[in-house]
Formats: structure tokens, sequence, C-alpha cells
């Protein structure tokens, strides 16, 4: 098996687990705030625990998907 066949499958994965990920994370806007209104709070909340390793691999799984579509535009 060559890269070019394995590739593919490895991008659903990656988009995948992207997908989840996001989906995962937790949010404290309100419905007003998804539409570009201001939740009233001037609070910036940091993120620890879980959460903050939840966004890190967000990341990482963001860039590794980016880095194979690179490489499967360069490879074809």
């Amino acid at each position: 098996m060559t890269i070019s066949s394995i590739l593919p499958y490895i991008q659903i994965g990656l988009s995948v687990i992207l997908c989840v990920l996001v989906l995962v994370q937790q949010t404290d806007a309100s419905l007003g705030a998804a539409f570009g209104g201001s939740s009233g709070e001037g609070i910036e909340r940091t993120r620890r625990g879980l959460d903050r390793t939840i966004f890190q691999a967000t990341i990482v799984v963001a860039i590794l998907f980016c880095l194979s579509v690179i490489a499967s535009i360069l490879i074809s």
C-alpha cells in the first residue's frame, strides 16, 4: 500500500475526530452571541483542565488535517 492510497482514510479519520472535538468543546455564549451580539460579560474566561486539553487537541488535529490535505495535493 502506498501513501496515496492510505491518505484518504487518514483524512476521513482526522475529519471525524476534528468534528467531534469541535462539538465537545464547551461555550458560554448564548444564542444572541451566536449571531454577533454580546453576552454582556467583559470577563474573558481562561481554559483549564479538560477544556484546555480538548482545545489544544483540536488545534493539533486541525493542523494534521491541513498537512494531510497539502500532502494529498502535492502527491496528485
